[in-house]
């Protein structure tokens, strides 16, 4: 059944991003990389992490539950084949995401520390979007979305991208321009946010197009 292979694959999600790479971030500095606590209540990168958080759960597991609850789906996304381009679309996410985090090495974080000091990661899948960790997320949620294409399962990915855009805009970005000044702007000038070419910085516009 679609649905319970949509659960799983979330589940498997949740566990490979979450779980270990936590553990190999121990494993390897000492340190878990969760953030979360460093973020104060009521603040964007709260608001971000909150907000992405609830649209996850909305996704990887309202939508699921609701498809098994008989909750219908829209009709014109209701197809085997747009079942299986879902499928496809969050394995190859799972793994990016994946390879991504791994990617970051030691500034692999979940949340921002503003006290804290990361390297700038540029290379590998960071030579072609800031974020390829929140892109290969966003196509698994996608891929999620395809395969229990219910209303659940579409507001949760507009959800989830609003609480991206939040922490990567007005928590991530800001953090990493007075980290690393310079260094920063010129990359983000050159590299899309999201997508290659898309979402560049411009000295005038430091959010973005």
């Amino acid at each position: 059944m679609t649905a319970v292979a949509a659960l799983a694959l979330f589940v498997v999600f949740m566990l490979l991003s979450g779980g270990v790479r936590t553990l190999i971030q121990r494993r390897r500095t000492g340190d878990t990389g969760n953030r979360r606590r460093s973020a104060a209540r009521g603040t964007p990168q709260w608001w971000g992490l909150a907000v992405a958080d609830l649209g996850y759960l909305m996704v990887g597991l309202g939508a699921p539950v609701a498809a098994l609850a008989d909750v219908p789906p829209l009709t014109v996304a209701d197809h085997p084949a747009v079942h299986g381009l879902g499928i496809v679309l969050a394995v190859l996410g799972i793994l990016a995401t994946f390879g991504a985090q791994l990617a970051l090495g030691a500034s692999w974080r979940i949340g921002v520390d503003p006290s804290e000091h990361t390297a700038l990661v540029t290379t590998g899948a960071f030579r072609l979007v800031r974020n390829p960790v929140f892109t290969a997320a966003l196509v698994v949620f996608l891929g999620v979305a395809l395969m229990v294409p219910n209303p659940v399962a579409i507001a949760g990915l507009a959800v989830t991208l609003t609480g991206i855009e939040i922490q990567v805009r007005l928590g991530e970005e800001p953090h990493l321009r007075r980290l690393h000044g310079a260094t920063y702007t010129g990359y983000a000038a050159r590299v899309g946010r999201f997508l290659p070419g898309l979402g560049r910085l411009r000295a005038d516009h430091p959010h973005g197009s």
